[in-house]
C-alpha cells in the first residue's frame, strides 16, 4: 500500500541526470534534489491552488458537518410521522453515481449564478446520505440520561443538539470531516467542470496541467502530487488519535 506513495517520493527527488524507467528501478535517488518541487512552486501558481484546495475543503467540511448533524438529530432523537421513511429515502441515494446526477447540479449551478465561484464547487457536498447515516447513528449511541437531564434543566431543542448531543458524538464528527475533507481535496471533475478561470483551479486542476506544461516530465508532475497529498497525510496524522469510541455513558451519574 505504501510502495506508490515511496515510488512517487522517489521520482519527485529525483534530478535530470537520472533514469526514472530504468530497470531494476532504483527506488533511493543517487542525487536527492528539491529542485523539482521548486520549478513546480515557480513555474505555475501554486500557492493560489493550495489556497483555493483549502478554502474549498474547511468549507465544505465545516458546511458538511453543520447540515448533516441538523438532518441526523431529528432523524436518530425526534419522533415523527414518516421519520423512518424520510431516512431510509436520504440513505438510498448512496447507490446513485455522482455521474447520473452531475448534469443536472451542473444546470442547477448555472441558473444559481455559480459558475466560476468558490460556492459552485461546495454546492454538490453541502450534505451528504452517508454523513447523516454517520451522524444518526451515532445519535442513537447517545445515552437517553443525558438528553433527559438536559431538558430537566430546561434546554430547547437547539440548545440540546448544540451543548450535549454534538459534544458526546465529536468522534463520529472527526470521522466524518475527515472523509469529507479528503473528497473534497481530491475531487477532480467537479471542479473540472464548473471552473474555467484558472485563478480559482485547486490542486487536482494545477497538477493535471502540470502533464501539458512539462510535456509529461514525470518528476515534476511526481513534484506536484507530494505538494497535493501532503496537507492529507498531515491531517490524518493530527486527527487519527480522535477517531476512537467515546465513554458517553461516563457523563451519567449513577
Amino acid at each position: 500500500m505504501l510502495f506508490p506513495l515511496l515510488w512517487l517520493l522517489s521520482t519527485a527527488l529525483k534530478s535530470s541526470t537520472e533514469n526514472i524507467l530504468q530497470s531494476p528501478p532504483q527506488l533511493i535517488p543517487v542525487q536527492p534534489t528539491l529542485q523539482n518541487f521548486i520549478q513546480v512552486w515557480q513555474a505555475l501558481p501554486f500557492g493560489q491552488y493550495l489556497f483555493n484546495s483549502i478554502l474549498v475543503a474547511f468549507l465544505t467540511v465545516g458546511l458538511n458537518l453543520l447540515f448533516c448533524s441538523l438532518a441526523a438529530y431529528p432523524l436518530a432523537r425526534m419522533s415523527f410521522t414518516g421519520r423512518n421513511f424520510i431516512f431510509l429515502a436520504i440513505v438510498s441515494t448512496i447507490m446513485i453515481p455522482f455521474q447520473i446526477v452531475m448534469i443536472p447540479l451542473y444546470i442547477l449551478v448555472g441558473q444559481l449564478g455559480l459558475r466560476d465561484s468558490y460556492l459552485g464547487m461546495i454546492f454538490p457536498s453541502l450534505a451528504s446520505a452517508f454523513g447523516i447515516f454517520l451522524l444518526r447513528q451515532a445519535f442513537l449511541g447517545v445515552p437517553k440520561e443525558l438528553e433527559e437531564a438536559a431538558r430537566l434543566d430546561g434546554s430547547s431543542e437547539l440548545g440540546l443538539w448544540w451543548h450535549i448531543m454534538l459534544p458526546a458524538i465529536r468522534p463520529a464528527l472527526i470521522t466524518l470531516a475527515i472523509f469529507v475533507f479528503i473528497g473534497a481535496w481530491s475531487d477532480f471533475l467537479w471542479p473540472l467542470i464548473v471552473i474555467q478561470n484558472e485563478n480559482l483551479y485547486t490542486l487536482p486542476l494545477g497538477v493535471a496541467k502540470l502533464a501539458g506544461t512539462f510535456s509529461l516530465d514525470w518528476r515534476l508532475v511526481a513534484a506536484g502530487s507530494i505538494i497535493s497529498i501532503a496537507p492529507v497525510l498531515i491531517l490524518f496524522l493530527f486527527l487519527q488519535r480522535y477517531i476512537v469510541p467515546t465513554d458517553t455513558g461516563s457523563g451519567v451519574k449513577g
